[in-house]
């Protein structure tokens, strides 16, 4: 067993103080884990700005601006070679953080009490891997939809020896929060663990207004029992919501101030909100009922302490050009256009799909926002084969999850998606055909 670190004992203590139930549900991981403020990082910060500083971990040029190859540093032209070549803090950049945190409340009017600072991750993925290695202990249960990105189970049960707990997602084509509700209810009073991600992928379903207000009723319930909920919320594709009537906030607007035995965990980013993908800037952000700035500095050190452990720091450059993006004057016109973009490919993909012919062979699932939809075939017809047909014979790539075909429609050109949906359906027709009578 490692030794508890008296740094990780100091952050414990405030956790424990502020708020018990957030330091019932950290993992043993969680609790063992500090951002070290003692040894070479305090030494190096203590000689910032001496005339002769041999501390810092990079080499320098006779300036003292960071070393760099001419090849490399005549392509970024515009950053500072500080903001690029050096490193960053394991909090990620501090104006980056301020900004994203403003932006929170900006694009979550509903969104009320204070929120932890971000900190800065290697964009989702990593941010996911974070909440794991914060929350998630051997045999832990994972509730969440039976739909979901294949990869958290790489992330919570490969990496962090958890287990995937799905409830049905939906019936008669809404959210299924009766079977949530009864997932949620299905073991004893304790730690419980709740991962949502709208909109959904596979899906690219975001409850509605109404459902919304369900599922926060339940977690409410369910924390009025007695259960410490950390709730994970994967908001990779917050914002693009293309249909009225749907939730177009994030659900940590809603369960941060909710209860005290709610710890809400927001996991978001640059990378498909603002189409930046191989940037890797991704934040983590925590909100509980009453949370006070020691409980989210304490939180903020130890998640900082898990990235120092990991990856040391998230890319110094990614972060400067994306904080010089989101301040641009034009930065939420140039949005908006790409949002346009998407939903106009959303709204062919509805036009397409209500063709009747295909309710031969497949049927839409529920969606209305994201980047995704799928269709589910029916019952004798491989979708895997479906899949391989598609390559084979009609120059056409898709996604199989068992039964379902997830289409990326923010891939296409709009006037690809009528072929791609006859493509599928001639795939199942020539299959039907090609079956034993």
């Amino acid at each position: 067993m490692v030794n508890e670190n008296s740094e990780a004992i100091e952050l414990n203590s405030i956790i424990q103080k502020s708020s018990l139930s957030v330091y019932n549900v950290l993992s043993s991981r969680g609790k063992l884990i500090f951002f070290p403020k003692k040894g070479i990082l305090a030494q190096t910060a203590a000689a910032k700005g001496k005339e002769i500083n041999a501390t810092i971990g990079i080499a320098l040029e006779e300036d003292l601006t960071p070393m760099r190859l001419k090849p490399i540093a005549k392509l970024i032209k515009k950053v500072r070679p500080e903001d690029s070549f050096s490193y960053a803090s394991s909090f990620g950049n501090q104006q980056l953080r301020e900004r994203w945190k403003g932006l929170l409340y900006e694009k979550n009017p509903s969104l009320e009490g204070e929120i932890s600072l971000p900190v800065v991750t290697n964009a989702l993925t990593h941010g996911l891997s974070m909440a794991g290695y914060l929350f998630v202990s051997p045999k832990d249960k994972i509730i969440l939809p039976h739909l979901f990105w294949e990869n958290y189970n790489l992330v919570f049960e490969n990496t962090y020896g958890g287990e995937l707990d799905p409830f049905n997602m939906f019936i008669n084509g809404a959210f299924d929060t009766e079977s949530f509700a009864k997932k949620l209810d299905s073991v004893g009073v304790g730690k419980k663990i709740i991962l949502l991600n709208f909109p959904n992928n596979p899906t690219g379903y975001t409850p509605s207004d109404d459902e919304v207000e369900k599922i926060v009723d339940i977690i409410k319930n369910s924390a009025e029992k007695g259960n410490q909920i950390v709730v994970i919320i994967d908001d990779a594709y917050f914002g693009l919501v293309y249909e009225d009537g749907v939730y177009r906030e994030s659900i940590f607007s809603k369960l941060n101030n909710l209860h005290e035995n709610i710890l809400a965990v927001k996991l978001d980013g640059a990378t498909k909100e603002d189409y930046v993908w191989g940037l890797r800037v991704g934040f983590v952000t925590f909100g509980t009922k009453n949370g006070t700035k020691e409980l989210y500095s304490a939180l903020e050190n130890k998640l900082a302490g898990a990235v120092r452990a990991t990856i040391s720091n998230a890319s110094n450059l990614s972060q400067s050009l994306v904080l010089a993006g989101l301040s641009h004057k034009k930065y939420m016109k140039e949005k908006q256009k790409k949002f346009e973009l998407l939903r106009s490919r959303f709204e062919e993909v509805k036009k397409v799909i209500s063709d009747e012919r295909y309710s031969k062979f497949f049927k839409a699932v529920p969606f209305n926002s994201g980047y995704f939809m799928c269709i589910k075939l029916k019952d004798d017809i491989d979708a895997e084969k479906v899949r391989q047909t598609l390559l084979e014979k009609y120059d056409t790539g898709i996604i199989v999850f068992g039964k379902l075909i997830r289409v990326a429609f923010s891939s296409l050109r709009k006037k690809q998606i009528k072929d791609l949906f006859e493509n599928v359906y001639s795939a199942c027709s020539e299959l039907a055909d090609n079956e034993p009578k």
